[in-house]
């Protein structure tokens, strides 16, 4: 059975974490007994789990970049604010 990052499993709601343990859970036995067959379905439907899971730290990657975003234009902003005051200053 593949894990998901720490990343993702922060991001799951208390419910989704409980499913994605069960689901591993059963996983890891099946794998035990050898039922590659089942564990593939099992694996599938943790994929199926996590989704949210990668979307809400995907979400919070382009919060971040917006932000990062807006810091460097205030910060552009106000270096040409300072630069447009000490040529007015020198005129």
């Amino acid at each position: 059975m593949r894990h998901c990052s720490v990343q993702v499993r922060g991001l799951l709601t208390r419910d989704e974490l409980d499913r994605y343990n069960a689901l591993m859970e059963v996983g890891s036995y099946l794998e035990t007994q050898k039922r590659y067959d089942l564990v593939a379905i099992v694996q599938a439907e943790v994929d199926l789990l996590i989704q949210p899971g990668i979307e809400r730290l995907k979400e919070k990657g382009r919060q971040r970049d917006r932000m990062t975003a807006e810091y460097l234009e205030e910060k552009r902003r106000a270096e040409w604010e300072a630069q447009m005051r000490e040529l007015d200053e020198s005129e």
